[in-house]
């Protein structure tokens, strides 16, 4: 699954760096697990969550947390206290499987700069692009900190073999008619099939010199955009492991402050930590 959650990283980091658009892209996302091994090793996680004994250490630990010499603590180390906030929001969603899955993608988008927020169950992640620097960061408001993704390269070790084949299937997703791309990739430890659904009749994205720009943690993985033709509304994506599914469901074209695409100058940078 952690595999998959990075392609659909690549997926709409590559989709946001839009040529002329400016506004807010929504994404809903539902999750499948199909693999029993993995499926056995949530349900287990469960019961350990719901254990009275670990329910014990949680309300323990939220006692504490609400005492105001450790709040006071806290607040000198917003580091410390979003890790602790962070732990204690898994602890009181680990008796729910659906708590764990990804939920939605928001992207805001500005003279080619993108911030996204990205609701991934437990846990929150917020990356910003920025196009002059040709990089991005993890982005941790509550700590105050933020992190630089490491340049794209190709793994000589972890090659990926990709086939893309357009078919003639065509569908709805906002009203705008999409055509379905079929992408098998293959590397040394991925076996995946993608269906992605594409439109042309949205005008200020040019895909194919976006995909050049090589966007990702391998190379690889953005060349096939270069195949599709038209801008990706819709992906399917089925691995050994599960099933995932991302859908656009608003597109909001308006103007958005250009402060909201910087770095806050009173954040510190840390190394980045997945």
């Amino acid at each position: 699954m952690k595999k998959i959650l990075l392609l659909l990283l690549l997926f709409l980091v590559t989709f946001a760096k839009a040529q002329n658009f400016e506004g807010i892209i929504t994404w809903k996302i539902t999750t499948e697990i199909t693999d029993p091994k993995m499926k056995a090793q949530m349900e287990e996680a469960q019961k350990k969550m719901n254990d009275p004994a670990m329910q014990a250490q949680m309300k323990e630990m939220q006692e504490k947390m609400d005492d105001p010499e450790f709040k006071k603590m806290m607040e000198a180390n917003p580091q410390l206290k979003a890790q602790m906030e962070a732990a204690m929001k898994m602890m009181q969603g680990g008796g729910d499987v659906n708590s764990m899955m990804p939920k939605a993608f928001v992207i805001k988008i500005k003279n080619e700069n993108a911030l996204t927020f990205m609701d991934l169950g437990m846990m929150k992640m917020e990356t910003l692009y920025l196009k002059d620097k040709n990089a991005s960061y993890k982005i941790d408001r509550a700590a105050k900190t933020y992190s630089a993704f490491p340049p794209p390269k190709e793994d000589p070790n972890n090659k990926m073999d990709v086939k893309v084949t357009k078919t003639g299937e065509t569908g709805k997703v906002l009203d705008y008619t999409c055509t379905k791309y079929i992408v098998d990739i293959k590397t040394k430890d991925l076996t995946m099939q993608q269906f992605v659904w594409t439109t042309t009749a949205i005008k200020d994205f040019d895909l194919k010199s976006l995909a050049r720009q090589r966007m990702g943690s391998n190379t690889q993985q953005s060349m096939f955009y270069e195949q599709l033709e038209g801008v990706p509304l819709k992906s399917e994506m089925v691995t050994p492991q599960g099933k995932m599914v991302m859908e656009v469901s608003e597109i909001k074209k308006q103007s958005l402050p250009s402060a909201d695409f910087a770095i806050p100058t009173n954040f510190k940078e840390v190394p980045l930590k997945y």
